[in-house]
């Protein structure tokens, strides 16, 4: 009887901007230590990794906020658009408090600071990769601590009407509010007051928990229909 082993499955490629020579070379000689990573590529502008995007076909970009004067957000939202396969890492020394929420909006899976330990981005890459969704655990403790001061049980996403819970799912999506509102027919306005009747009816204080509970909703769905469930 012969046994036919499948072949090893090939390292995920990684490309690192960052305008910070430093900080590449210290997390792209980090991520060539695991086994399960290659750095395919290293890019210190938007334009540079845009660039470089379609030539090495990485399976993820880390991103930081700020690139020499341009927008990082600007690039997780460049790099969605035209290349939606490829998931986007926000790797940023800003605080998430004010630049997570934009981040996830534009289309990153997740936002790490360039001061949490260099496992935690490994562990990050690892959970994006897998179709997951990571946020730092500063931010996860903010909105765990929120849920446990509201001191009732969760309320569910049942409670929402019918275009409260589109709305709810174009955020999970990372749909901006003005392409929610050309989405929907709406205007702006329109949809700031669904946001703030959603908040209100799942109990949720921050627009940045918002963006997290509805991209975990929406996985969640994903997953019960792929599942027949």
């Amino acid at each position: 009887m012969f046994v036919i082993e499948s072949p090893p499955a090939a390292p995920a490629r990684i490309l690192i901007v960052d305008d910070h020579p430093l900080f590449r070379e210290g997390i792209r000689q980090y991520l060539e230590r695991q086994p399960d990573l290659e750095v395919c590529g290293e890019c210190a502008t938007a334009e540079e990794a845009l660039l470089a995007v379609p030539e090495l076909q990485p399976d993820l970009v880390t991103v930081d906020i700020s690139l020499g004067g341009s927008s990082g957000i600007d690039l997780v939202r460049a790099i969605r658009l035209a290349h939606p396969d490829v998931v986007v890492l926000v790797v940023s020394m800003h605080d998430q408090s004010l630049y997570a929420e934009r981040s996830l909006r534009a289309g990153a899976m997740g936002y790490v600071m360039k001061h949490d330990p260099p496992r935690t981005v490994v562990d990050a890459i690892n959970c994006v990769l897998s179709g997951g969704q990571h946020v730092s655990a500063k931010m996860k403790a903010s909105t765990d601590g929120n849920a446990e001061e509201a001191g009732d049980a969760p309320v569910g996403v049942e409670l929402l009407s019918e275009r409260e819970r589109k709305v709810f799912g174009l955020i999970g999506r990372g749909k901006a509010t003005r392409e929610i509102a050309e989405t929907m027919d709406l205007t702006i306005p329109t949809i700031n007051s669904f946001r703030a009747r959603i908040k209100d009816k799942l109990r949720i204080r921050s627009g940045a928990e918002l963006t997290v509970k509805a991209m975990n909703w929406v996985q969640n769905e994903s997953g019960l229909s792929a599942s027949g469930g």
